[in-house]
């Protein structure tokens, strides 16, 4: 089993995965950041907190100056190691060795300048330092901002404000330890680090307390209430904390040397004396260590949850995103003959089925076009007065022996004419129907969305060869329609029978039987040019009939004898005909 230490690693370099991720923490909160336990270390302006962090360490390597030094959160973590020499280590400089802690000062503040520039501004993208050392114990520590209460000069007015809100983001956090410092000059009911600590975690849970400069105290005073929890009380103890005084920071004082002397500060004090045991940065550390190393142990099912949770989340925009692409020509074009091959799907699953959009263009057949075909003016075409003026008109000077063949063929192929209107808007409506296809299907071809510029590309070639095929379906229905009006069969007129009708009214005039069957015959054309438009089949007149009625005078075409009924208008009219003929002839005799 791993033991607390490694763990302790572990979390450090989840947090440094989060960082690269761009997950720094401080956002609205669910993220895998946000579910790693962390100490947050919180003060006010002056109130030691960089001396407490380079004690722990041991080493002097923080930024020191006057008004707000720390102005990126700098995430601290420590790694012990059973000996050898010590060295530090960036995220942002991860091949580089640090192993003289001046050059580390230098570093953080140069990387600050480089996110916030050279004003005074904050900035909460962390920086991530790394400490290799036998003399400091595995913990990671969060050093914030110091709280303060007025904007100096080159500051904006919301400096105030702007800290204690990225503090806040850190310390809200129910994962979060804080480390609230306070230092010993200062009444413990103004503390800023306590006041925030009060507000976030008022029953005192999360809670360390460090007091700080408890030799720069009045004499005659000291804070034993404060560090036994009688002021205010924590559920952790307070630890009290002697820093190097400004004197052995200029004469550069070892910090172990400063280690000792602040234990016999507190072993020789009358007053700290005895709880000097549980006094100093090292005790702190200790007691620091072993609590994240607990608060890690209780939270491990819950970090686990999270990173899982998180790997899904990122294992699904891989996913969507779609697999690398090859840097040869090859593998482009293989690529891009894939989500060809993907959109091609997608758009004859809108065509055949299983997607929205096809049943429109069986609308068009079944319901457009025969509606478009039944608005056709036949009746006023095949009026009994057109009709008689077709027929004089179509022999000529010699005049039809037996039927009016040429009457008839002028008929048929002047009706037809009339489709090729309802067959080009035919072809139109397909074509709008697919080209709003490929507009869908392009939009549901989940590869296709990282590729815009292919998107449209894809889009362009469709659309290009969907006009094309639209000129050739015009063409090819309007060669089928001119097919249909300019050849009848010899077979169709010697179908044409010449018994009488008997279910027909024979008082009827011939040019009124002729002028409806026409007509009868003309709707039978229509309906079954439909179906021809729609199939792109070829048929010759005379091969389907269907009932329809006209007026008075039926032409019951549903069987072998109705077809024979077909011919009498026609010899009806040709008799007639033939008798005023033989009359005027006989006139001029």
């Amino acid at each position: 089993m791993a033991t607390m230490g490694s763990l302790i690693g572990l979390v450090n370099r989840i947090q440094q995965a989060c960082t690269v991720l761009g997950d720094h923490g401080g956002g609205a909160g669910g993220s895998l950041w946000e579910a790693l336990p962390s100490v947050a270390v919180v003060g006010g302006q002056s109130s030691g907190k960089s001396s407490v962090l380079e004690s722990i360490v041991g080493r002097d390597f923080l930024p020191r100056g006057s008004g707000i030094v720390t102005r990126r959160p700098l995430v601290l973590q420590l790694h012990k190691t059973e000996g050898g020499q010590e060295y530090a280590e960036f995220l942002h400089a991860p091949r580089k060795r640090f192993s003289d802690f001046a050059a580390v000062r230098k570093e953080i503040a140069d990387e600050t300048d480089r996110m916030t520039g050279k004003s005074k501004a904050i900035s909460n993208v962390p920086i991530h330092l790394s400490i290799y050392s036998p003399h400091v114990v595995n913990l990671t520590l969060i050093d914030l901002p110091g709280l303060t209460k007025v904007a100096v000069e080159g500051q904006p007015e919301s400096i105030v404000q702007d800290i204690e809100n990225m503090v806040r983001t850190y310390v809200d956090k129910p994962n979060s330890i804080i480390l609230a410092i306070s230092p010993a000059n200062q009444d413990i009911a103004t503390s800023d680090a306590i006041k925030l600590a009060k507000e976030v975690d008022p029953t005192g849970e999360r809670t360390f307390g460090v007091v700080t400069k408890l030799d720069l105290m009045d004499k005659g005073t000291n804070a034993i209430d404060v560090l036994e929890g009688r002021s205010y009380r924590l559920q952790h103890p307070w630890v009290g904390i002697v820093n190097r005084s400004q004197a052995d920071i200029n004469k550069n004082v070892d910090m172990l040397a400063a280690r000792r002397k602040e234990q016999e500060y507190f072993q020789s004090s009358p007053d700290y004396g005895h709880l000097a045991h549980k006094m100093g940065a090292e005790y702190l550390a200790k007691l620091l260590s072993q609590h994240l190393e607990a608060v890690i142990k209780a939270k491990i099912p819950s970090i686990i949850s999270m990173i899982n949770k998180t790997v899904d989340e990122i294992e699904a925009e891989l996913d969507r995103l779609g697999r690398p692409i090859g840097g040869d020509a090859g593998a482009q074009l293989y690529t891009i003959l894939d989500m060809c091959r993907a959109f091609d799907r997608v758009f004859k699953e809108h065509l055949d089925g299983g997607r929205p959009g096809g049943d429109r263009i069986y609308g068009v057949f079944d319901h457009q076009l025969p509606a478009a075909l039944k608005k056709l003016p036949f009746d006023k075409h095949l009026s009994l007065q057109n009709v008689r003026k077709v027929i004089s008109e179509a022999d000529g000077y010699q005049p039809h022996l037996i039927a009016p063949e040429q009457g008839y063929r002028r008929l048929i192929d002047s009706s037809l004419s009339y489709f090729r209107g309802p067959a080009e808007a035919s072809v139109d409506a397909v074509h709008l129907v697919l080209k709003e296809l490929v507009r869908r299907s392009i939009a549901a071809t989940e590869e296709l969305k990282r590729f815009p510029t292919l998107q449209s590309d894809i889009a362009a070639a469709a659309n290009e060869s969907l006009e094309r095929f639209r000129e050739d379906g015009r063409k090819t229905v309007i060669r089928l329609v001119d097919m249909e009006a300019s050849y009848l069969t010899v077979e169709f007129f010697r179908k044409l029978p010449t018994e009488p009708d008997k279910g027909a009214n024979n008082n009827t005039p011939d040019e009124h039987k002729l002028a409806d069957c026409m007509l009868t015959s003309s709707k039978h054309h229509r309906t079954v040019e439909c179906r021809k438009i729609k199939c792109i089949i070829l048929h010759q007149h005379g091969l389907r009939y269907i009932e329809e009625h006209n007026s008075e005078s039926r032409c019951a075409l549903s069987s072998e004898g109705g077809k024979k009924k077909l011919a009498q208008p026609f010899l009806c009219a040709c008799r007639k005909q033939r008798e005023e003929t033989a009359e005027r002839d006989a006139g001029r005799g």
